[in-house]
């Protein structure tokens, strides 16, 4: 198998800017290293109970901190994914209209049919229902 004489210089070491990079790339390791072991070295871990609190502005925390969700806030969420992706990916689309041919059109138009199927589903599911019980 022979390299050609392209390919031999861009694996050359000696190659301007490979032996540089790869200097850098030592000497960040190194003292990243370096860095690590002084913190680790100079200020070991110490438990106490007092660190173990979870600290909130100086306010003891009472209760549970997890707040459950309602489910329409989720499919409120995904319906803004949703045409938040179809308004970058058409609007490329739209761009580059004159240049595209038949296949870009039914891309876009496959695309934007797997779109209208989601809005359907998250419509379905309640997510445009914005009263706080919607009628099924």
């Amino acid at each position: 198998m022979e390299i050609t004489q392209s390919a031999a210089s861009a694996l050359n070491f000696w190659e301007p800017g490979a032996l540089s990079l790869a200097v850098y790339g030592a000497l960040l390791v190194a003292v990243m290293g370096v860095i690590l072991f002084l913190s680790a070295w100079l200020n070991p871990t110490k438990k106490s109970p007092n660190k173990d609190i979870p600290y909130e502005c100086g306010i003891t925390p009472t209760g549970q901190a997890r707040f459950q969700y309602p489910t329409p806030f989720y499919l409120v969420a995904a319906f803004f994914l949703i045409f938040d992706v179809e308004a970058v990916y058409v609007f490329t689309w739209a761009v580059s209209f004159t240049r595209l041919t038949w296949t870009g059109w039914l891309q876009i138009s496959f695309f934007i049919a797997v779109l209208f199927l989601s809005l359907v589903y998250v419509w379905r599911k309640g997510g445009l229902e914005w009263s706080a019980n919607p009628m099924r």
